[in-house]
């Protein structure tokens, strides 16, 4: 697999969300007062008697988008990440999860993406909150080729949605790849030493670490796992049981995220080794997004070296 030219993750979701509006009349879009960022601004220009920026109101956000569905109409909302699963966690759990309303919820700036703005800004713990939702589906693109496919797919579905999405241009990987399917792993590699899963941005690492553990002589089960609930556990298990060995990647602390899900369920069903890259149970500071990244372990190198101690069984 060679990734192409960079291209950034809001900009195809702005992009997808104008393209989707012709067939789906009943698209509606709604924004907490930074449409610009999230590029949602692209569907209010072109659409504006279906777009509603209800300014900084994150849980009002949520409410009237409830209401919204509850009268048949598909409700889009977008803002940064941390704000909608924390300022809207109550409504997202009591309101759309809790009566299993078609609401597409859009959360972008995840991850450290939203660098420069620090810790206060930096969405590191919102899979695990939005994976505890009842009802909720939780689907982490690795491109901006997946963003497009999973809104056409959310905006199908009877239940509710979490897309998380990237500030940053990021390689694009599966342009020539067959669509995302919510609830299904990608499979990108196969091996029999060592399987990596591995959700959104840091996809392309791990691409090239399995690369990289190649000429080292060991050959990885490499899985993209982009939805991250549910889990697609048949996929997870098949590869478990082959490689006996399961390293996690993601953008995201580590408690709860896409290693949680992966622990539980190996845990209760196919007990294997495990290590996980990802932010290990802290805040990151502010600084260039890429630098960031690899400061706090999430990288190409880092993935070889627990790769690496996996299967030499010295990983901690």
């Amino acid at each position: 697999m060679t990734a192409i030219a960079a291209i950034s993750m809001r900009e195809a979701f702005g992009q997808a969300l104008v393209e989707l509006a012709g067939g789906h009349p009943e698209m509606t879009v709604l924004d907490a007062d930074v449409s610009a960022s999230t590029r949602s601004v692209l569907f209010g220009r072109r659409y504006p008697e279906r777009f509603f920026n209800v300014g900084v109101a994150e849980a009002n956000m949520v409410d009237i988008a409830s209401g919204m569905a509850t009268c048949g109409l598909r409700p889009v909302v977008n803002t940064f990440a941390l704000f909608l699963t924390l300022k809207g966690a109550d409504q997202i759990r009591n309101i759309v999860s809790y009566n299993n309303l078609p609401v597409v919820l859009a959360g972008t700036y995840a991850g450290l993406s939203d660098s420069f703005d620090g810790a206060s800004h930096q969405s590191v713990l919102d899979i695990a909150i939005m994976r505890a939702m009842p009802n909720m589906t939780v689907v982490v693109p690795a491109d901006s080729v997946e963003v497009r496919q999973a809104l056409a797919a959310a905006i199908e579905r009877d239940g509710p949605t979490y897309i998380r999405i990237c500030r940053n241009s990021t390689p694009v990987l599966f342009d020539a790849a067959p669509p995302l399917e919510i609830g299904r792993i990608r499979k990108i590699r196969d091996g029999a030493d060592l399987t990596i899963a591995v959700c959104g941005v840091p996809t392309f690492m791990a691409v090239e670490a399995a690369e990289r553990l190649k000429t080292d002589g060991i050959a990885v089960d490499l899985l993209e796992v982009s939805t991250v609930k549910p889990l697609d556990r048949i996929a997870l298990f098949e590869s478990a049981r082959k490689t006996r060995r399961v390293l996690t990647v993601e953008e995201h602390t580590v408690i709860g995220g896409l290693a949680g899900a992966v622990a539980e369920a190996l845990g209760r069903h196919v007990p294997t080794r495990m290590d996980s890259v990802g932010l290990q149970d802290c805040f990151a500071e502010s600084g260039p997004y890429m630098e960031l990244l690899a400061k706090y372990g999430i990288s190409t190198n880092e993935i070889v070296l627990r790769a690496q101690r996996l299967v030499e069984g010295t990983a901690e």
